[in-house]
């Protein structure tokens, strides 16, 4: 069955989890471009995308802006919190939603959920806990191999497909 929602860690997930800084204290962090069409499939099906993360930064709040994420909660400290507040606003259960997460701080969540995930690169112990572990590291694409996983395992990745291809030759 498709989720009802898709949820998503940023560091080490859509990143590769390093933060960098320059001498002046900006903070920096690289996205794969791959990971925004994991949106755009999610979102062409109706799915709305959520990110979740403990940090709170203007770098992801550009990246969220950009690829029109559906809902952004930063600054999180207990995750299994917010997402439930949210579940009960949408009238949904954990069961109707899928998460990938990459570490300690993901794991209550990725038990909860219908369906978990993690990127090839987190510690051991968070892929003993999740349903699948994807082959890409974070930082690589692993948000979309995710997504694209999700729905080639529902039967719904050639018609996202070709949605995906009428909309970009219609925007052209």
């Amino acid at each position: 069955m498709l989720p009802k929602l898709i949820i998503t860690d940023i560091d080490g997930v859509w990143t590769d989890g390093s933060m960098y800084y320059d001498q002046t204290g900006n903070e920096l962090k690289r996205f794969h471009t791959y990971d925004s069409a994991g949106v755009v499939f999610a979102q062409l099906l109706h799915i709305p995308v959520v990110i979740i993360t403990g940090e709170d930064t203007e770098i992801v709040s550009r990246r969220a802006k950009k690829i029109k994420v559906d809902y952004l909660f930063q600054g999180v400290k207990n995750k299994v919190e917010v997402i439930q507040t949210l579940l009960t606003e949408l009238q949904l259960s954990f069961e109707d939603c899928a998460y990938i997460g990459d570490d300690i701080n993901d794991a209550l969540l990725l038990q909860k959920v219908g369906f978990s995930s993690c990127p090839a690169n987190a510690p051991d112990y968070i892929k003993k806990m999740v349903h699948y572990v994807t082959l890409k590291q974070g930082g690589q694409g692993a948000f979309r191999e995710f997504v694209e996983y999700i729905l080639s395992s529902n039967n719904a990745f050639e018609d996202v497909l070709k949605l995906a291809v009428s909309r970009h030759e219609k925007s052209n």
